[in-house]
């Protein structure tokens, strides 16, 4: 399905605990470099959850637990010497609704290079502008780099917070229905973003629009109930699936 010297990140029986509950159950995944991967299910089915293992932010959770291994680039990210900080510059976060800070456009962008010690002006300057083309908002706020970032439209914001990400170079992006919250409009930048950035990034999306999942997705994982159900590439997963729960899936008989 996947080429071994094309897997960014990947998977071995990750499982994931809330206290004594089980959200995931054993999942094996591969998650190829440069390209999208989509994971569909219905709510509660584990995806948001799976999405979060993957840069350690279920961390935060106390009562949270994991077992097996998430690689990238071959090395285990829950390795006892592994520094939580490095992983999150290296696999950035996007998340459901735009969580811009109430600073300015500029020092938004800027914030996550400052945290990593980065104070040479120039850089951060350079950095900033990076992050605003790749996000294909620079043309809309140059001139604005001093306003409040609270002053943007949703998409704009959410555009934003992708160019938060972005500006610390990472390696891997994880989105977590970055659309669900804006306008057809808005999400339509957002996807048309998602399909200029996957050449320079790995990227995972978590989407609950089935027809999202289709548009951008290079490869779709179905999970349900905290199990993998079937993985494979999108156009597959769509038209031929494998398993009949997946088909009653994209076809809308449940969930």
């Amino acid at each position: 399905m996947i080429e071994q010297n094309s897997i960014r990140m990947a998977t071995r029986r990750l499982s994931f605990y809330y206290g004594a509950s089980r959200a995931l159950h054993d999942i094996t995944l591969d998650f190829s470099a440069n390209r999208v991967t989509a994971l569909i299910g219905p709510s509660g089915c584990g995806k948001s959850t799976l999405l979060r293992c993957l840069n350690r932010m279920n961390d935060l959770i106390a009562v949270g637990r994991v077992e097996g291994e998430v690689l990238l680039d071959g090395g285990n990210i829950y390795a006892p010497a592994v520094d939580v900080v490095e992983i999150r510059q290296c696999i950035g976060m996007v998340f459901q609704k735009p969580n811009p800070f109430p600073k300015t456009i500029f020092d938004n962008v800027a914030y996550g290079l400052r945290v990593n010690g980065i104070k040479d002006k120039v850089i951060i300057a350079e950095r900033v502008e990076q992050g605003l083309q790749q996000a294909a908002l620079w043309d809309e706020v140059k001139d604005r780099l001093q306003d409040s970032a609270l002053g943007l439209s949703g998409g704009q914001q959410q555009r934003l917070c992708i160019a938060r990400a972005l500006a610390v170079e990472p390696e891997v992006i994880l989105m977590d229905e970055p659309a669900s919250a804006l306008d057809p409009i808005a999400t339509q930048k957002i996807e048309e973003l998602l399909r200029q950035l996957k050449e320079l990034y790995t990227i995972i999306i978590v989407t609950h629009n089935m027809q999202q999942a289709a548009r951008v997705s290079d490869y779709t994982a179905f999970l349900y109930l905290g199990e993998l159900i079937e993985f494979n590439e999108t156009e597959k997963i769509f038209t031929r699936p494998d398993k009949k729960q997946t088909e009653d899936y994209i076809t809308g008989r449940f969930g």
